[in-house]
């Protein structure tokens, strides 16, 4: 079997993807990446290398996701793009005509409109806490609810209490003064959707015109008090598209289907890296007044790359520059 590998290293989540020639998605991998983006890539191969036949032949790699340089590095990519692309081209392959992308991950939400095909305006929300999925994570927690019961219990309510979203702080106390209040847990729930719902609104997609078909992706488009809440909200048919979790992946390995469509052979480096020695470090230069905090990249102890200078200093001794990636 051939075909092209997306990955997508996230705060939250590193998501692999396997695409073949067709278009068709073979393989999904989900994983937590707990503040170590190298081992959970290097998991990830890992387990990719287990699922896909022995002779797969990998035509192509696309990075994306706040890891995206280092994952290009680890890995090999052929291509690395930011993830407002990498999303938009998922979105618009699997949901033909889409105008509206409503994404919301584990610490951040962005939203992204498109007209004919072509990202035409975006925001992204990385401030506050509030609506994303770690937040969600942290009240499942706190209310000892698996989070994949969170949603269903939501669709129970009947009578959504109203909750205070502008904030995370103020959100969790309200929640918890409308529990000594006697409210029950489904309406209490529900609530916090219709209010995380609000608070995306005005702050992310303040000011623009949300269009259908829309799309909600992301980890939290699967709960599904979120989905009815965005739904009531707008008074639109939310669509929630196959692959909603590892979307920026999807993206990713269709960028680097396109980008080989020409023919070459890829730069990946093999499942092997799986196994291979790596480090992340760093230092600061003090050769002149900007000192530059420079990321060095080690294989098997060999620097294989570095990049923060603003000079070129460094990464130029390796002949590394981070658009040739």
């Amino acid at each position: 079997m051939k075909g092209y590998l997306g990955i997508d290293v996230g705060s939250v989540s590193t998501n692999l993807v396997f695409m073949d020639e067709n278009g068709k998605i073979r393989e999904a991998i989900y994983l937590r990446t707990r503040g170590q983006p190298i081992c959970a890539l290097q998991e990830g191969l890992r387990q990719l290398a287990g699922r896909l036949p022995a002779n797969t032949a990998v035509r192509g790699v696309g990075t994306t996701g706040s890891g995206r340089f280092l994952a290009g590095i680890i890995a090999g990519a052929d291509v690395v793009k930011n993830e407002i692309t990498s999303h938009a081209v998922a979105a618009s392959t699997l949901v033909p005509g889409v105008q509206t992308i409503l994404e919301i991950g584990g610490q951040d939400s962005k939203i992204i409109i498109l007209r004919n095909g072509v990202v035409t305006d975006f925001a992204m929300n990385t401030v506050c806490a509030a609506g994303t999925g770690s937040f969600l994570d942290q009240q499942a927690a706190r209310l000892n609810i698996p989070i994949e019961e969170f949603g269903n219990l939501a669709l129970e309510s009947t009578v959504p209490v109203r909750i205070a979203g502008r904030c995370a702080v103020f959100a969790e106390s309200d929640m918890i003064h409308k529990q000594q209040m006697g409210y029950s847990l489904p309406d209490i729930l529900a609530g916090l959707c219709e209010a995380l719902v609000r608070n995306y609104l005005n702050n992310v997609g303040k000011g623009k015109e949300i269009l259908p078909p829309v799309v909600f992706q992301g980890g939290v488009a699967a709960n599904a008090g979120m989905r009815r809440a965005f739904e009531q909200a707008l008074g639109l048919e939310v669509h929630v598209p196959p692959h909603y979790n590892v979307m920026g992946a999807v993206g990713a390995a269709i960028l680097a289907r396109e980008k080989m469509a020409g023919g070459g052979t890829s730069r990946f480096r093999g499942f092997g890296v799986a196994e291979t020695r790596f480090k992340a470090g760093g230092f600061v230069c003090e050769n002149c007044p900007n000192l530059c905090e420079v990321v060095e990249i080690t294989r098997e102890g060999e620097v294989i790359a570095r990049w923060g200078d603003r000079c070129g200093r460094w990464s130029g001794s390796l002949g590394y520059q981070e658009s040739a990636v």
